[in-house]
């Protein structure tokens, strides 16, 4: 199965999204989607999971939730817009981790990519995809995509959209 991760697209979504996810399963949105449109978008386009974020209004609370717990081929995920960073969770996340015990922790909201294994919790992945969108401090507009086969997170890309100051 091959994943999109995408996330604080904040209204705008980059067309070039749609090239790049073209072979992927499903689309997962970490939050801060901005206006509806974009996500009835993503959802025309592939299966779609999303959060909200704190940017998103009424409508998007109504379509998404605020925490998704599933799983894919073995491997249980837990996405949420904002969730601070290993090893320092806020404390809603960090008792969510703790009782959920996912293999895969995906959130947003800091428009920072990372990818990188928790130190006080062995197994634990965290990935935030960074920012696809055009508001934000961030320089460089990113997605990620990846595989998931026999329980493992495999293939891990990163994509660069371009400068956040400039639209492709």
């Amino acid at each position: 199965m091959k994943i999109g991760l995408i996330s604080d697209t904040h209204s705008y979504l980059d067309p070039n999204v749609f090239q790049y996810f073209e072979n992927c399963d499903e689309v997962w949105h970490a939050g801060d989607v901005g206006e509806i449109n974009v996500l009835e978008q993503l959802e025309k386009f592939k299966p779609t999971l999303c959060v909200y974020g704190n940017i998103d209004d009424t409508k998007l609370r109504i379509a998404t939730q605020e925490d998704l717990f599933f799983e894919r081929d073995g491997l249980q995920f837990y996405m949420t817009h904002i969730g601070g960073k290993p090893p320092t969770y806020n404390p809603r996340v960090r008792r969510l981790i703790e009782e959920k015990k996912p293999n895969v922790f995906i959130c947003g909201h800091s428009h920072i990519l990372r990818v990188i294994a928790d130190p006080k919790r062995p197994g634990l992945i965290y990935l935030n995809p960074g920012a696809a969108g055009k508001h934000g401090f961030h320089s460089v507009r990113t997605l990620l995509r990846f595989d998931i086969l026999n329980g493992k997170l495999q293939n891990m890309e990163v994509i660069e959209l371009g400068k956040r100051g400039k639209l492709n």
